[in-house]
């Protein structure tokens, strides 16, 4: 298993994405959020959109690996079920989380590979998070308090991939997880 985390808007949906159509056999955890979908996000697909209600009753079953609070509003947690199954199949299985999640998954899988996503520059990583153009400026801006903490902890993890070209952090990323060459496909 492999946990991948990072500040926000630093291209971890991207990055994943990409590999994803080069790997489809890699098994990509969807994440249960308390925060409504974005333009575009599907249910089951990109998030599972739960209430709060139905988040608690997840936590309180015991039924999440990891979770929780992001930026101060919304609760985001891995489904434990999918991530055991897959594993058990021997699918390679990819985390994309927040630190919070990683340090929980760090304390129960240790085994697991921790990989922290970089940007090249904060000046980048705000330059991207303003052009996403989905957040309010006040959550553009609790977000940006949010990715300083998230940066500082990048010493936590295993390796470092600075995400400063898209092909080049999928193939390194590809090589981590041990999916292959990601190049020709």
């Amino acid at each position: 298993m492999t946990v991948l985390a990072g500040p926000t808007a630093v291209g971890k949906g991207t990055v994943v994405n990409r590999l994803l159509e080069k790997q489809p056999n890699l098994h990509l955890s969807v994440s249960a959020t308390t925060r409504p979908p974005r333009p575009g996000e599907k249910d089951g697909e990109h998030y599972h959109f739960v209430s709060e209600d139905e988040f608690t009753s997840l936590v309180d079953a015991g039924d999440m690996l990891e979770w929780a609070i992001v930026h101060g509003k919304h609760r985001y947690g891995t489904p434990r079920g999918p991530v055991i199954e897959q594993l058990q199949a021997g699918r390679p299985v990819l985390l994309e989380i927040d630190l919070a999640g990683a340090r929980q998954v760090r304390a129960s899988m240790p085994e697991a590979q921790f990989v922290f996503l970089a940007p090249p520059s904060r000046e980048e990583l705000v330059r991207r998070l303003i052009g996403r153009g989905t957040e309010t400026a006040e959550e553009r801006e609790r977000r940006l308090l949010t990715a300083e903490t998230e940066m500082a902890a990048e010493k936590e993890f295993d390796l470092t991939i600075v995400n400063d070209d898209l092909d080049r952090a999928v193939e390194e990323l590809a090589r981590v997880i041990g999916v292959g060459d990601v190049t020709a496909a």
